[in-house]
C-alpha cells in the first residue's frame, strides 16, 4: 500500500525513516509544505488551512493511510482530516506519558523541548494534565532549532553553543529524561547527546507513531506488504532544490542514525 507522511518542512522525514526500517516493502509519499515552513510564527487558522490543502494534494497521489508527521499540525488539524477521509489517520503528540511513566519512580523531573506554537496548544495541556499528576514536567521552546534544521544546519560546535545557551538556567540534575516534541529535532539527538549529562534520557514519539500505524493497518486489514518500498517526496512549493534538500537529509538520517 502506500503510506503518506505529511510536515511542514524537513522534521517529519525522521517519522518516514523510522517507518522505512519497521515497515519497508510499503510504499511511501512525503509531503513537505514548504510554502509554508515554519508553522512556529503562523495562526492556527492558518495552518489548518495549510494541512488540508496538502492533505488533498496528497489524496491524489493514491495514498491509503496517512501520518500527519507534525505535533503542531496534529493538534490543530487531526480531528478534521479524519472527518474527511475514510483512511487510516495516524497524528502525532509529544511522548510526555512515556516519558512520565518511565520517570515516575526515579524523582526525576521531565524537559519537554517542542515549538512555541505546540506548547500553546489546549490539546498539549491536556495532555501534561492528563499524565502528569505530579507536576514534574517542565517544557522549553526552542523556535531556532527548526530553522537550523530546515537549513541542514549540523555543525557540532553551533548546535552545542545553542543548546547550552537555552539550558543554561536549568538544573539538569533534576531531569531524567528530556523530550524532543517536535519532529525536526531528533536530528539534533546525537549532538545533544553530548551536551547532556549522562544520566538524562532522550526520548521522542517516532517509533510509538509507527507501531501505531502498524497496529492500525493491520486492523484496517490493509497493509498488504507486497509493494516497492519505492518513495516518492513532493513539496508545496514545486521546488527542485527543495526535493534534492529532502533526498539529502534523509540520506543523512539513514547514514547516522539506522
Amino acid at each position: 500500500m502506500t503510506i503518506g507522511f505529511f510536515d511542514s518542512g524537513i522534521g517529519g522525514l525522521t517519522v518516514l525513516e523510522e517507518s522505512m526500517r519497521r515497515l519497508p516493502a510499503q510504499d511511501y509519499v512525503y509531503m513537505a509544505d514548504t510554502l509554508h515552513v515554519p508553522y512556529g510564527p503562523k495562526t492556527q487558522e492558518e495552518v489548518r488551512g495549510y494541512v488540508l490543502d496538502a492533505v488533498e494534494a496528497m489524496m491524489g497521489e493514491g495514498i491509503e493511510a496517512l501520518v500527519v508527521a507534525c505535533n503542531t499540525a496534529t493538534s490543530i488539524a487531526v480531528t478534521e482530516l479524519r472527518e474527511r477521509y475514510d483512511i487510516p489517520i495516524v497524528g502525532m503528540e509529544p511522548a510526555v506519558k512515556p516519558a512520565v511513566e518511565m520517570n515516575r519512580a526515579t524523582g526525576k523531573r521531565v524537559l519537554v523541548f517542542a515549538t512555541p506554537l505546540t506548547l500553546s496548544m489546549p490539546k498539549y495541556y491536556a495532555l501534561v494534565s492528563r499524565v502528569d499528576d505530579e507536576g514534574i514536567v517542565d517544557s522549553l521552546p526552542l523556535p531556532e532549532l527548526v530553522l537550523y534544521c530546515e537549513d541542514l544546519q549540523f555543525d557540532k560546535r553551533i548546535l552545542e553553543d545553542y543548546f547550552r545557551t537555552k539550558l543554561a538556567e536549568y538544573d539538569l540534575d533534576r531531569y531524567g529524561i528530556v523530550v524532543l516534541g517536535c519532529t525536526h529535532y531528533p536530528y539534533y539527538r546525537n549532538i545533544l547527546r553530548e551536551v547532556l549529562p549522562p544520566h538524562i534520557e532522550i526520548v521522542d514519539g517516532n517509533a510509538g507513531t509507527i507501531r501505531r500505524l502498524a497496529s492500525l493497518l493491520s486492523r484496517y486489514g490493509v497493509m498488504s506488504g507486497r509493494e516497492s518500498g519505492q518513495v516518492k517526496l513532493m513539496c508545496t512549493g514545486n521546488d527542485p532544490a527543495y526535493i534534492v534538500k529532502m533526498q539529502n537529509a534523509l540520506q543523512w538520517l539513514r547514514d547516522n542514525y539506522s
